[in-house]
């Protein structure tokens, strides 16, 4: 059955699972004009409705490294922060990453406390594990509005049981059972909820295509296709367009987010500027070249009714004060000189 659009909730909002790091340094956020804000508030005053929050099984086993770029979020830390977006008056979106670390294409590895068990019994970890999240969040008063089940896992999630041909049907069978195992905890805690499948190929349409008919072959319940869109990573804003097309044609029952985007302002003092990269050739690495792909990745979404939500990733990023992360990525919605409200954070409204 097609959507109403007419009927659907948009959001906007952005993955801030690293604010509370940030507050706890002293971090000052401003707007454009260097007045002091609270960063709830003020995103709440720019037309943020929601806020998304990333779940690692057991953070502290992440390497080193990890942990320097901002992987801290065990089930304590993400209830802490959910409770004040609840405050907020926002809507929470939970990821699950179901990792103890970064949970992305190239990496997807399985958690240290499932390292050693039998394959089969994988799938109730996941029950498991799910529930006894969700059971403590709902305790805690921040019940998710919506929930990923693995985060970016266009080749599977929980490698090596997980992992998957992105372009063929081989791993399916094992990666639907883990994920059906979450959904179904999911489905008995919250009801209410709304379910993302989330990958990372809104570039490439016959990727994309193939992993939801997957889905849609392995009887995967869920409610909404979840998509990373980086600038310099997939394509250009016409390539999303087509692919935004495509899946109202071809899942005209499920609504699209871009769960993830965000785009460069700079390349100061970040691991990124000697390598090559694409992004340079569709916008300047300048804060222009930001607001003007915001403004644009907004004017293209805005065609697409069935599109119903879009987060930018790590919009918090914010160096001005004393150092949080162990380099910068430039890619947040603050200056990390200043800490002023960068122009492409008031082009992100629907």
């Amino acid at each position: 059955m097609a959507l109403s659009a007419s009927a659907q909730q948009r959001y906007l909002g952005g993955d801030l699972s690293m604010l509370p790091s940030y507050e706890e340094a002293g971090t000052v956020y401003r707007d454009s004009a260097g007045k002091k804000v609270d960063p709830l508030t003020f995103l709440r005053q720019q037309g943020w409705n929601a806020v998304r929050v990333r779940l690692f099984v057991d953070p502290q086993y992440a390497k080193k490294e990890h942990q320097g770029e901002g992987v801290c979020q065990d089930l304590d830390y993400v209830i802490r922060l959910s409770r004040h977006v609840k405050k907020a008056d926002l809507a929470l979106m939970l990821d699950f990453h179901y990792s103890d670390t970064w949970a992305d294409p190239a990496k997807q590895f399985m958690p240290k406390r499932w390292k050693d068990a039998a394959p089969e019994t994988l799938s109730d970890s996941v029950y498991a594990y799910t529930r006894h999240c969700l059971q403590q969040m709902i305790a805690a008063g921040c019940t998710p509005d919506m929930i990923q089940v693995g985060n970016e896992i266009t080749n599977g999630m929980m490698w090596e049981v997980g992992r998957v041909n992105a372009a063929g049907s081989e791993g399916f069978d094992v990666l639907s059972r883990l994920l059906r195992s979450g959904v179904r905890a999911c489905r008995e805690l919250c009801p209410k909820a709304k379910l993302i499948i989330h990958t990372e190929k809104a570039g490439d349409w016959a990727v994309t295509k193939n992993f939801y008919e997957q889905m849609r072959s392995c009887q995967v319940d869920y409610d909404i296709i979840g998509l990373s869109y980086y600038p310099m990573w997939h394509e250009r804003l016409p390539v999303l367009h087509n692919t935004l097309d495509s899946l109202a044609v071809l899942f005209p029952d499920k609504e699209v987010m871009i769960v993830e985007t965000a785009a460069y302002y700079s390349h100061e003092r970040d691991i990124w500027s000697k390598g090559p990269d694409q992004y340079s050739e569709f916008y300047p690495i300048t804060t222009e070249g930001q607001r003007l792909f915001t403004k644009e990745l907004m004017s293209e979404l805005r065609k697409h009714k069935h599109v119903t939500g879009v987060f930018w990733w790590f919009p918090e990023e914010n160096e001005s004060g004393r150092q949080v992360t162990n380099y910068w990525l430039n890619r947040g919605l603050f200056d990390n000189h200043t800490g002023r409200a960068k122009p492409a954070l008031y082009e992100l409204k629907w």
